[in-house]
């Protein structure tokens, strides 16, 4: 979303670099015909189906707007599914985990922003609904090096797999022959 690559903004963060390495995995993904599954933040204009997430998180107030739209170069193509959230986790109150079963999925690239929050959330709740979460070190971000960090090494510690961008393109290029692309 543009609030996290807006300068001045307060989630920007600060660099276009995993944005760039997030659409670089996208491009993989869809070259190797993987099921795509975007997410977009988005609450009622008085954020009462935000709860105390929305209290808690002023930002949260821009994103209905021009800070919510996303970004070029991670647009979602016609045929890829969208889910709209009120919280941090991609799972929290969506229809993710029951969609990801349908498509038979066991196995989750994450990418995006922040880290610390949304990131990690999603691999905690990922793990937790039986999926084995890998985050693309290069292609997640957050506002502070600290927090990315710490989130970084409590994935790989607890929750699933941290892996380099060229690891996950070298996976998503592998020939079907090769057999499943779970780690």
């Amino acid at each position: 979303m543009r609030a996290y690559f807006e300068p001045g903004a307060d989630l920007y963060v600060g660099s276009r670099d995993c944005l760039l390495a997030a659409a670089r995995v996208l491009a993989a993904a869809r070259t190797a015909g993987v099921p795509v599954i975007h997410t977009r933040v988005s609450h009622s204009r008085d954020g009462i189906d935000g709860g105390l997430f929305y209290r808690k998180a002023p930002p949260l107030r821009h994103l209905n707007g021009p800070l919510g739209e996303v970004m070029p170069e991670v647009t979602p193509a016609a045929n890829e599914i969208v889910i709209v959230k009120q919280y941090a986790s991609a799972f929290f109150g969506t229809t993710l985990a029951s969609t990801l079963t349908a498509l038979r999925v066991d196995t989750l690239v994450i990418t995006g922003v922040s880290t610390s929050g949304c990131v990690r959330a999603s691999a905690v709740d990922a793990v937790q609904h039986g999926f084995v979460p890998i985050v693309v070190r290069q292609a997640v971000g957050d506002r502070s090096p600290a927090p990315h960090a710490a989130s970084l090494y409590d994935i790989q510690a607890k929750y699933g797999e941290v892996w380099e961008e060229h690891a996950v393109l070298e996976r998503l290029s592998a020939p079907a022959a090769e057999g499943p692309r779970t780690p």
